[in-house]
């Protein structure tokens, strides 16, 4: 959706081109037509909040193959409340007694190489809710008895997160954790804020699932949790405890339902058409530039994102990548996924991007090549 008036434009900031994606840094993604009006009407009508708890539940369980579903203030919420809801389940004592748990069960493991920064500690969230958490194996690799010598008596919940972020080779896959936790009588919280297929983690064993609605689904700010009735129930248990600082609006639960709807009758190969056009451009205006070598850059975690990989030579192009990186922001507004700079890589992700950014992006790298030379 191109906003056309830019509002952030009318308060004095400068425009900036998103070629980063869908981070929350820079605003998450560019909201549908359908997220964005039925955003904007919500606001001008009042609502009966628990009418629209067992409306979200049907359409977010109709859409993830779940048995329910619930709205969160965006994803990092729902990993609180997802964890709240396994200390706690739906008694209202103990919901109003955390982040105080009144029995032992508190530990929450996940795996190390999971341990990541999407902008805050992923293990905050955990411990916002009252639990421990506990680390299995190494940044870089878990060997099966080590995720099963951190189980004991007092785990409450396993969580496993799906993201480029996390070390994406010598670790237990999501099924075999599935049925680790299965077998031990554990939830099992994944979250996959980033990720764009609905179903698979549920299909392959997850209890709960977390993602976000203002990435993928370009929709307002908030998250969706899906999974078993009973663990749902108790994520929404948690509006009368901890969650109340983390509650959702109305016009948030109406922009997320017309996103999930929306994206559930969108045009994907028409979509990919324009994120491919983007990246052609840009790549053409590029391609002969000292220094610089083009492709796709393979996804990590099996979603469709479409990327232009840009690998810099610094001693042929007259600049590293972090420092190219550094001038498209700070001189020409321009932002890129800048995630492996260290190894010489820019991504473009072409989803946030608007009409002419990919020829703004092209030119901003050509003016500063030129300089560097």
């Amino acid at each position: 959706m191109n906003g056309g008036n830019d509002p952030f434009t009318a308060m004095g900031l400068a425009p900036m081109v998103n070629a980063s994606g869908t981070w929350t840094l820079y605003g998450g993604a560019t909201a549908s037509s359908e997220a964005a009006e039925a955003t904007r009407d919500a606001m001008g009508h009042s609502v009966i909040m628990a009418e629209l708890v067992p409306l979200a539940s049907r359409a977010i369980a109709a859409a993830t193959g779940a048995q329910a579903g619930c709205i969160t203030a965006c994803s990092a919420a729902g990993i609180t409340l997802a964890v709240a809801a396994c200390l706690s389940g739906a008694d209202p004592a103990a919901v109003r007694r955390l982040p105080q748990v009144a029995h032992g069960r508190d530990r929450v493991v996940m795996l190390k190489g999971h341990v990541v920064d999407f902008g805050a500690d992923v293990r905050q969230m955990v411990r916002l809710a009252g639990a421990q958490v506990v680390e299995a194996g190494t940044a870089g690799f878990c060997h099966d008895f080590e995720l099963e010598g951190a189980l004991d008596a007092n785990t409450a919940a396993i969580l496993f997160v799906v993201s480029h972020l996390t070390s994406q080779r010598g670790m237990p896959g999501l099924r075999q954790v599935a049925a680790l936790a299965k077998a031990r009588g554990l939830p099992l919280i994944v979250d996959a804020a980033a990720e764009t297929d609905l179903r698979r983690f549920h299909e392959e064993g997850a209890d709960l699932v977390i993602q976000s609605v203002h990435k993928f689904l370009r929709g307002p700010t908030a998250g969706i949790v899906s999974g078993r009735t009973e663990l749902v129930e108790a994520v929404i248990a948690q509006s009368e405890g901890i969650g109340r600082t983390m509650k959702v609006g109305k016009e948030a639960v109406a922009g997320s339902l017309a996103a999930l709807a929306a994206w559930q009758r969108r045009d994907p190969a028409a979509e990919v058409a324009l994120w491919q056009q983007r990246l052609d451009t840009i790549a053409e205006h590029l391609g002969n530039l000292p220094g610089l070598n083009l492709g796709p850059e393979d996804d990590t975690t099996d979603h469709a994102i479409l990327c232009l990989r840009i690998a810099i030579d610094a001693a042929a192009a007259g600049i590293d990548a972090a420092a190219l990186a550094r001038s498209l922001r700070e001189e020409h507004r321009v932002f890129t996924r800048d995630h492996l700079a260290e190894l010489g890589i820019l991504l473009v992700d072409p989803r946030s991007m608007q009409e002419g950014d990919d020829l703004r992006l092209a030119r901003a790298i050509s003016t500063i090549l030129k300089a560097a030379r």
